[in-house]
């Protein structure tokens, strides 16, 4: 319960683009846009920000000590494009492509169902220390119906549990257009604390 006898400290900005703050610790965002309009390549740029500790594509991060560990969640792709994804990360961090590194995780879950993803998701962010930043590549795969509202209040739910409980930045990747009439990408898009519009090729 809230009290008015307490003072409630503003969330820590932990991410920027161009020194505009679009992310804070406790809260989840999102990049939308049409399928093949690289919104995996500029949050490959934010994960390089938040891993090399400078700027990349004009996205830069400050996250606190102790919350500097990535975790970067697949849940459509091979092992083969997921390995392009992180070496792609970690050219623009310019960090070495083929050594791993120890604040860095990336999970791979095409061949899983939507509720195996959820368990597998929800033990990752519980049992990783120093987590501070989340990225789920393929939300819609959470589910077994695009469609269903209800599914989409329950993964809903769970983004701002992880983001709660965990204080954590979570960045999702949607598939839609700006003005979307799919019930699932409006449900999501509540609750965000900003959304990031791609309209590449």
């Amino acid at each position: 319960m809230l009290s008015l006898e307490k003072v409630y400290e503003q969330e820590p900005e932990v991410l920027s683009i161009g020194g505009v703050a679009i992310g804070t610790l406790g809260n989840f965002s999102a990049s939308i846009g049409k399928a093949k309009s690289k919104k995996t390549f500029n949050v490959a740029a934010m994960v390089a920000a938040a891993l090399s500790g400078k700027e990349v594509l004009n996205y830069t991060t400050d996250f606190p000590d102790g919350k500097n560990r990535i975790l970067y969640i697949d849940t459509e792709q091979s092992q083969n494009h997921c390995m392009i994804v992180m070496q792609r990360i970690m050219k623009l961090a310019e960090l070495q492509t083929n050594e791993d590194c120890d604040h860095f995780y990336f999970l791979a879950l095409r061949k899983f169902n939507p509720k195996e993803r959820l368990a597998i998701i929800d033990d990752a962010i519980s049992q990783i220390e120093g987590l501070g930043f989340v990225v789920i590549d393929g939300i819609r795969d959470l589910v077994y119906d695009i469609n269903s509202p209800s599914e989409a209040t329950c993964v809903i739910s769970k983004l701002m549990q992880w983001t709660d409980e965990y204080q954590i930045h979570l960045h999702t990747i949607i598939i839609g257009k700006t003005k979307s009439t799919n019930f699932q990408n409006e449900k999501y898009k509540k609750g965000m604390s900003f959304k990031y519009y791609i309209n590449g090729a």
